[in-house]
C-alpha cells in the first residue's frame, strides 16, 4: 500500500535494495565480525551492527546461532570419543581387549563434559588415566586433569616407572595417594616426593607407616582433586588401614589390595568379618563402577574361582575372556562391580554351589563363610 512504510525502511521510504554488491558487503561484514566468545573462550559469536534489512532477521539469526552454537557444545564429547576409538583403533572405545600394548595403555577415565552454565560461563571437566605397570605384578596409576594440569598417582610401588612416564608426558607430580601401608604400594614414596615436592595422602590410621604422609583422611571424608570429587572409604581387612578411594563423577574406585578381579585380599591385619563389610561397602556402588586394584592376579584368581563354581556361567565366559587377554599380554584390568558380583566367589558367599563345594554348612554366616573361602584360596 502506499504510504505503508516498513518500520526498517531507509529515509527515502524504498526498501534498500539487495543488489549483489550488497549482499556481499553482508556477508563480509558477518565474517569480519565473527569472534570468539569473550565469556567461555569457546565456540563463536556472530554480531551485526547496523540496520536490520528484513523484518525479525536480526533476532532469526540469533537465534539459530545460538540452537546451532548449543548443539555443537552437546556433540562435541561424542566427537571426541568417536575420534579417540578410531585413532586408537579399538571396536569398542575403552576396551582393552583390542589394544596393541600392555606396558602403557591410557584410558580415558572420564571424556565426559560437565557443563555449567551461569552468565554464559562454561566449565569442563576432563580426568585421563594412565595404567603404569610396576615390580612383577603391581600397577600404579596416574591422574591428570587436562584443565589444571594436577597430576596424582595411586599406589606407586616403585619411583623409576612412574617418573619415566611422567616424563615422557612432560607432566609434574602433585598427589601421591595410597591406599595402605605395604611397601609395593608405597615403596617410590619418598624418591617421588623428594623429586616432585608431592604430597602424599593416605589414612591416619597408617600415619606412622606410611612414608612421607603429609594429609591424612578418614572415612567418610570427601577431598577434592582438581575439582574432581574423591570419597573415602575405609575398607580393613587386608590391613587395618587400608582406604579405597572412589571417584563416583567418573564411576571409578581403586581398591589397592581390598577387591581384586575374582578374588579378595589376604588378611593380614584383619578378620573375615571386616573384610566382609568391606566389600558390601564397595558392593553398595553403582553396578557400572570400574573397579582399578593394585595387582594382575586375575588369571589365577579365575583358576580358583572355577574350582568352586565351575557351574557358573558368567564365571565360565568371564575366565575365557581373562586367558585370551593375558595370553596376549593384556591387563585384566580394570574390571566392574557387575562383573564382580557374578563371578568373585568373594562377594558370593550365598552360593549354594560355593558351600557344597567347600563344606560350608548352610547355617554359618556370610563372614563367616568368606574366611573359609579365604582360607581354601590361601591353600590353592
Amino acid at each position: 500500500m502506499e504510504g505503508h512504510r516498513h518500520p526498517h525502511a531507509v529515509a527515502s521510504g524504498a526498501y534498500p535494495r539487495r543488489t549483489q554488491e550488497h549482499v556481499s558487503n553482508v556477508e563480509v561484514e558477518w565474517r569480519t565480525t565473527r569472534r570468539r566468545c569473550v565469556t567461555c573462550g569457546g565456540g563463536t559469536a556472530s554480531v551485526r551492527s547496523g540496520q536490520c534489512f528484513w523484518p525479525g532477521m536480526r533476532q532469526l539469526c540469533l537465534r539459530k546461532g545460538l540452537v546451532y552454537g548449543f548443539m555443537r557444545l552437546l556433540s562435541t564429547p561424542f566427537k571426541t570419543l568417536r575420534g579417540a576409538s578410531r585413532s586408537l583403533r579399538v571396536a569398542e572405545f575403552c576396551s582393552v581387549s583390542n589394544m596393541s600394548s600392555s606396558l602403557q595403555i591410557e584410558l580415558i577415565l572420564l571424556l565426559s563434559n560437565f557443563v555449567y552454565a551461569y552468565n554464559l560461563k562454561w566449565k569442563f571437566f576432563n580426568l585421563l588415566l594412565l595404567k603404569v605397570p610396576c615390580l612383577r605384578d603391581n600397577y600404579a596409576y596416574l591422574l591428570h586433569d587436562a584443565d589444571t594440569g594436577t597430576v596424582g598417582v595411586v599406589d606407586p610401588s616403585e619411583a623409576v616407572p612412574i617418573i619415566d612416564t611422567l616424563s615422557r608426558k612432560n607432566w609434574n607430580l602433585t598427589y601421591i595417594l595410597n591406599t595402605h601401608h605395604h611397601h609395593d604400594h608405597t615403596g617410590g614414596n619418598a624418591e617421588l616426593k623428594a623429586r616432585y615436592g608431592a604430597k602424599v595422602i593416605g589414612s591416619g590410621i597408617d600415619k606412622d607407616r606410611i612414608p612421607g604422609i603429609d594429609i591424612v583422611l578418614k572415612d567418610g571424608d570427601k577431598w577434592m582433586f582438581a575439582g574432581h570429587e574423591v570419597r573415602v572409604i575405609e575398607t580393613p581387612g587386608h590391613t587395618r588401614g587400608h582406604i579405597s578411594f572412589y571417584f563416583p563423577g567418573s564411576g571409578a574406585i581403586f581398591t589397592g589390595d581390598t577387591l581384586f578381579s575374582l578374588s579378595c585380599g589376604k588378611l593380614f591385619e584383619g578378620t573375615p568379618e571386616q573384610m566382609h563389610s568391606s566389600l558390601q561397602r564397595i558392593m553398595s556402588l553403582p553396578d557400572g563402577t570400574n573397579v582399578y586394584c593394585g595387582h594382575e592376579y586375575t588369571l589365577s584368581n579365575s583358576k580358583f574361582a572355577l574350582s568352586i563354581e565351575p557351574k557358573n556361567e558368567a564365571l565360565r565366559s568371564y575366565a575365557a575372556h581373562v586367558a585370551q587377554l593375558r595370553n596376549k599380554g593384556l591387563p585384566t584390568i580394570p574390571t566392574t562391580l557387575k562383573t564382580e558380583k557374578a563371578c568373585n566367589p568373594f562377594l558370593r558367599t550365598s552360593s549354594t554351589e560355593i558351600r557344597q563345594a567347600l563344606d560350608i554348612p548352610a547355617t554359618m554366616n556370610e563372614a563367616e563363610a568368606l574366611g573359609v573361602i579365604r582360607r581354601a584360596k590361601d591353600n590353592f
